[in-house]
């Protein structure tokens, strides 16, 4: 069996393709799997990484207005569904699995009447390329009720490290990781692989007024950024961190952008957790917390209006609270998909098939 799954650019795209091709591999080993990505996306060093087979084809970004690019779109998009065509008939493709991004656009078009097409969305707000794939698709997944017509709910492959992961027995071993207290109440911050400047601005000023003296602080400052504060048992600053799942652990309270990847993972670990999200795009970050937020998971609150303030009269009396705490665990867990990859999985089988 030949699956071909296009997601590249974002690791938002990226990550889950690869997650349900390490799910699709568990259930079959000799299936066959590549994935399609451009050469200006991250998947040119993420995928061979992670050990699949990479084929590149053109990058056709949509313009968003109007510009030269308008013009030449057809011409270039008209050559990037021959050439992916063309690729697809050379793999034997048996199904084409599609995330999003610019690389799906052609692999939707490409695959349209040749072989059959299952789209995956992870936003509460379906992007352009999903939208168009999902109108001929065979089989629609989405992670948030309502994303796209006709779809089933299954939420976004995610790492068996995070699927698998047991907080409260791994809880001492991840503070002994990461040099932090064992018994003080634990704030995982995070922005993404590239941080988030609001957010370790708003965590600085609450390091230097004391304010969080009383708990331990794991806080993921991005690669480019710099640390304001040393290195204590109260204080684990890190440029990047690729476990992950031992952040999620040691942690009692999370606060972090809403991502649907992000999102994902913390409901699946049960983290309560107070989302900022991005100020920029279509605001789908807002949209993909409101589930968790209307269930009692999640705090909310806009980037503009995230402060030391905030942390200090919202957050910090929930850490304070375990009837809190495990409220909003509770209410998070039981909107997390810890089963998704596998569900995915087996919804492209059983199109495969059926087909």
């Amino acid at each position: 069996m030949n699956i071909v799954l296009a997601g590249g650019g974002t690791a938002g795209h990226i990550e889950p393709a690869l997650n349900l091709a390490d799910q699709l591999k568990i259930i079959d080993p000799q299936v066959n799997i590549t994935v399609l990505g451009t050469a200006r996306g991250l998947e040119v060093d993420l995928v061979p990484a992670r050990g699949y087979e990479l084929k590149l084809i053109p990058a056709v970004p949509l313009p968003r207005k109007l510009s030269g690019e308008l013009v030449t779109l057809p011409i270039r998009l008209r050559s990037a569904i021959s050439q992916t065509r063309n690729l697809l008939m050379e793999l034997q493709a048996d199904v084409v699995v599609g995330f999003g991004g610019y690389v799906s656009i052609p692999a939707y078009l490409a695959a349209r009447g040749l072989v059959p097409i299952v789209v995956h969305e992870a936003n509460a707000r379906a992007g352009l390329a999903n939208r168009v794939g999902a109108r001929f698709a065979t089989a629609v997944a989405e992670t948030v009720p309502g994303s796209l017509p006709r779809a089933k709910l299954i939420g976004i492959p995610l790492r068996k490290a995070i699927e698998n992961l047991d907080r409260a027995n791994s809880r001492n071993q991840a503070r002994e990781y990461f040099g932090i207290s064992p018994e003080a109440k634990c704030i995982l911050v995070f922005g993404g692989s590239q941080g988030s400047v609001k957010l370790n601005s708003v965590i600085d000023d609450c390091l230097r007024n004391g304010s969080l003296d009383e708990f331990s602080v794991i806080h993921l400052v991005g690669q480019k950024n710099l640390f304001q504060h040393p290195a204590s048992s109260r204080y684990s600053p890190l440029n990047y961190l690729d476990r992950m799942d031992l952040a999620y652990a040691a942690a009692d309270f999370v606060i972090a952008r809403a991502g649907a990847m992000t999102v994902a993972e913390l409901t699946a670990t049960g983290l309560p957790t107070c989302f900022v999200p991005l100020p920029i795009g279509n605001g789908e970050q807002s949209l993909n917390a409101q589930p968790v937020v209307k269930a009692g998971g999640a705090l909310l609150i806009s980037d503009l209006e995230f402060s030391a303030e905030f942390v200090m009269n919202q957050i910090l009396p929930i850490l304070r609270s375990e009837h809190d705490l495990a409220a909003m665990a509770k209410a998070s867990a039981a909107l997390g998909h810890k089963n998704a990859a596998a569900a995915l999985a087996d919804l492209v089988f059983s199109v495969v098939r059926n087909t």
